[in-house]
């Protein structure tokens, strides 16, 4: 058994996985998933667990050098905006219209799916390296 870190087997065998520039998308429990790409259902009710739960874990484990945000986000849901960008001071977000970021999707390894039911919690992660 694992001692710390992300104990959900799928999405520790995803980041274990990752190479650079591989991305990872983290959503809410409304963003539709491509056919083909994986999906991990983490959504119990809604609300649960959390988007920003679910991307503290990953932020945890995972080597990130870049993230892409829906613009939307900026209007529709500014906590969590300021939320996600005050995780990655040093990373200047990315923004692009949230139809991008939804076709952005269709190349991610996986999308994981949380609880999550305010609009526009949606993030794209790509992976650095850690040397």
């Amino acid at each position: 058994m694992k001692k710390n870190g992300i104990l959900n087997s799928e999405i520790a065998a995803v980041l274990a996985r990752l190479g650079h520039t591989d991305t990872i998308c983290v959503a809410d429990c409304g963003l539709p998933i491509p056919e083909g790409v994986k999906r991990i259902d983490l959504a119990l009710t809604k609300g649960h667990p959390s988007f920003l739960e679910a991307l503290d874990a990953i932020e945890d484990d995972m080597v990130i050098e870049g993230i892409l945000l829906a613009d939307e986000i900026r209007e529709k849901n500014p906590k969590l905006d300021e939320a996600v960008r005050a995780r990655f001071p040093s990373l200047g977000a990315v923004y692009v219209s949230h139809e991008e970021l939804k076709a952005a999707t269709a190349t991610c390894r996986a999308v994981i799916r949380t609880g999550e039911a305010t609009p526009y919690a949606n993030i794209i992660l790509r992976a650095g390296v850690a040397f």
